[in-house]
């Protein structure tokens, strides 16, 4: 088995998956309320041709995780029987899905049977009124009932995402921590990235990992877990109390992990990005739906990571926001 190594010696094992670049909310740091021109039906990878390349990925190419992602992947209609055939693959990868938790009561369950082995729920505040201002959307009580039907469908750790933004929630992280601790979640702050599709992001805005861990440490005795264990994944763990609680901060503008990445993302529409700044994106859809064969889409897979820039970039002047927003990427 060949991996999807880059120049810099990286090796992507950690392949994200986008469904859908559609969404149910409107969150401000993603998309404006109006929501976005979705990509047409015939341009969406079909469930056949996804799982056909997350196959070639997991046997071929050497990815040992799948992160289904989107816009929001519980609007795929196809998402059970997709979970279904990955976790059937072999050697298993682990399959987990990050969604903002809107359906997830009711899909909960099922998604456990598939094999689902967990799920990362976006919440980025416990206030009804922020959640509407912030998604425009009066959905709270879903996302939170989301939560308790992954907890109660054993989809752990149940890891939740919140974006902190200035004046808007970022007076909740202790709240929000208070929170997950109660109910054994796993709770990530995650820095706002420059991935909205209004381009309205400035870094001045942003809260940053050095806040957020101010802001919590006056509330909680945070020491650091082990480095070791954290391998490549984006978020320093911190233990709450002395463990084993624990909270992680994704600084992934101010403290960026880019030397460690392993990870590679399929958008809906068919595109290897192989960095989510990357403003470059190769074609596999194409490939695809010309008849290659997986010899030549593990090829052309190979060459779109080889390039792999050695770090994102934002601290650079020259610095371009990619032209897709998050919902169209994938996380």
């Amino acid at each position: 088995m060949v991996t999807l190594q880059d120049s810099f010696g990286r090796v992507a094992t950690d392949l994200r998956v986008s469904l859908t670049d559609r969404c149910n909310l409107r969150c401000s740091y993603c998309m404006p309320p109006e929501g976005l021109d979705w990509l047409p039906k015939p341009d969406l990878l079909t469930a056949d041709e996804i799982v056909r390349l997350v196959t070639v990925g997991v046997e071929r190419l050497g990815i040992t995780e799948v992160r289904y992602t989107g816009g929001e992947p519980l609007l795929r209609r196809e998402l059970v029987e997709i979970v279904t055939r990955t976790t059937a693959l072999r050697p298993a990868p682990q399959v987990s899905l990050t969604t903002n938790g809107i359906g997830l009561a009711r899909l909960a369950a099922p998604l456990a049977e598939a094999g689902l082995h967990r799920v990362n729920v976006s919440l980025d505040t416990l206030d009804r009124e922020t959640f509407k201002r912030l998604a425009h959307r009066d959905r709270l009580a879903d996302v939170l009932d989301g939560l308790a039907a992954a907890d109660a469908a054993g989809l752990r750790p149940v890891k939740v995402n919140t974006v902190l933004m200035r004046g808007i929630n970022d007076h909740e992280a202790v709240a929000l921590l208070h929170y997950c601790l109660e109910r054994g979640y796993e709770l990530r702050f995650i820095e706002q990235m420059p991935l909205d599709a209004q381009h309205g992001w400035r870094r001045e805005n942003m809260v940053t990992a050095d806040e957020i861990l101010a802001r919590l440490r006056d509330s909680f005795d945070l020491t650091d877990d082990d480095p070791v264990e954290r391998g490549s994944a984006p978020a320093e763990l911190f233990l709450v109390g002395g463990g084993p609680a624990r909270v992680g901060v994704i600084g992934s503008v101010t403290r960026p992990f880019c030397g460690a990445c392993d990870r590679v993302r399929l958008t809906a529409d068919g595109q290897i990005r192989n960095c989510l700044f990357a403003t470059d994106e190769s074609d596999l859809r194409a490939a695809l739906r010309s008849g290659a064969g997986d010899d030549e889409i593990a090829e052309r897979w190979l060459a779109a990571v080889q390039i792999k820039k050695a770090g994102h970039g934002i601290d650079d002047p020259a610095f371009l926001q990619p032209s897709r927003p998050m919902s169209a990427i994938g996380g």
